[in-house]
């Protein structure tokens, strides 16, 4: 995941949707007066007018450099709300506005004008033409855009390079694993050199091992061009390593936007809670997720000597915990503001216990004592009885930690 998420509100917005509606049937026109004016559900509006809501009320922002997730199982509107951007799809209400370009207004060759130049998507199936060699599929946008064959050719060939292609560029797409077909698919989006990506679950087809490898390629490369993405994925892990944020949908509607952080620390209902679930925490919550006040901290349990050991706010649960087994003290732990450098926090051993195992699919171990269970976790009882002895163990199977200790 691109590390960007600090500066997102600082820079330029590239795509912005607002209101955006899409009604699929003869009647979309009169389905979507009636919603206005009734606040009909999507169940009535099919029993009523025989239409089908695909997308409701959607707005969201993507600034520039950002890698930006929809999420969803099929059928929550996803892909039918990507191909609004670049109006593949009309909306039946709503705006969206690309780079300022409101692209609703334009006219049918302004729109394949922005579509050519300003804005590429890659597609779950490849869309390779079988007739066209490796190159000149990488090299048909330019083509499009009248370039010479020398011009072209070279685009293409710079980009076949960059996703390790460049001795398969005069074979053909039947010659090609379903990995390297996607792997050319995502070169022509790259030769395009557009401003905005769309990636329409570009990797779901493929073998976990392959999709994970094409994962790293694509984070790789979002972060040497700096691209503006569009990544659609009904998978919540693929959407939490690759996004710098994620919008969760569900039958049309954007039911959760945020960080991958904060989506998983404070889901906005039970439908996003299953999803985060099964998400291992340990590379994603930071400090500051976990930290107490140390004023609060230390009224209940006296003043700190001030020789604890000290991690930074925006340090993931995993460094706090290499940190802290490394570390002979039992106490608890200081957290410093990245921004001031102000020691203002605390976390206790509680508190990354907590962090490891809430948001796993294990269940709440039966041995814990009711008062430290979920929801009752910061409290004044000891237990279990000693830091020092603590270790924990992740374990292939389990993400349950084996553990002793913490006197807070």
């Amino acid at each position: 995941m691109n590390d960007n998420t600090d500066r997102i509100d600082l820079v330029e917005v590239v795509i912005d949707l607002k209101g955006v509606w899409k009604i699929f049937g003869a009647r979309d026109r009169e389905a979507m007066a009636a919603i206005k004016k009734r606040g009909l559900t999507k169940t009535e509006v099919l029993e009523e007018f025989d239409c089908v809501v695909g997308v409701a009320d959607a707005s969201f922002q993507v600034r520039r450099g950002e890698i930006f997730c929809i999420m969803g199982l099929s059928g929550s509107g996803k892909s039918t709300l990507v191909r609004h951007v670049n109006r593949l799809l009309k909306p039946t209400a709503g705006k969206v506005v690309v780079s300022s370009t409101d692209i609703m207004a334009l006219d049918d060759d302004e729109l394949l004008k922005v579509r050519n130049q300003h804005i590429a998507m890659v597609f779950q199936n490849f869309g390779l033409l079988p007739h066209r060699s490796v190159r000149d599929n990488v090299a048909m946008p330019m083509e499009i855009r009248g370039l010479s064959q020398n011009a072209r050719w070279k685009a293409a060939e710079e980009a076949l390079a960059l996703v390790e292609l460049s001795d398969w560029k005069d074979k053909f797409a039947h010659e090609l694993s379903g990995g390297m077909q996607q792997r050319v698919g995502l070169a022509r989006a790259i030769a395009a050199d557009t401003e905005v990506l769309l990636m329409d679950e570009p990797f779901s087809a493929l073998d976990p091992l392959i999709r994970r490898q094409l994962q790293d390629e694509f984070m790789r490369l979002a972060s040497q061009m700096d691209k503006t993405t569009l990544f659609i994925t009904h998978d919540l892990e693929e959407a939490v390593r690759i996004g710098d944020r994620i919008a969760i949908m569900k039958d049309g509607i954007i039911v959760q936007t945020g960080t991958p952080e904060e989506i998983i620390m404070s889901p906005a209902d039970d439908y996003v809670m299953d999803f985060v679930s099964g998400i291992s925490r340990i590379n994603l919550i930071r400090a500051h997720s976990l930290v107490r006040p140390r004023a609060e901290f230390e009224v209940k349990h006296g003043p700190l000597m001030g020789d604890e050991m000290t991690v930074s706010s925006d340090e993931t649960l995993r460094q706090v915990i290499v940190k802290a087994a490394a570390c002979a003290s039992s106490g608890p732990i200081l957290v410093q503001d990245k921004v001031s450098g102000a020691k203002t926090g605390v976390i206790t051993k509680n508190d990354i216990l907590s962090g490891v195992i809430l948001g796993t699919e294990e269940p709440w171990p039966a041995v814990y004592p009711p008062k430290i269970r979920p929801g009752c976790l910061r409290t004044d009882q000891t237990w279990p009885p000693s830091w020092p002895s603590m270790r924990i163990t992740m374990r292939p199977s389990s993400r349950q930690p084996a553990t002793s200790g913490d006197s807070y």
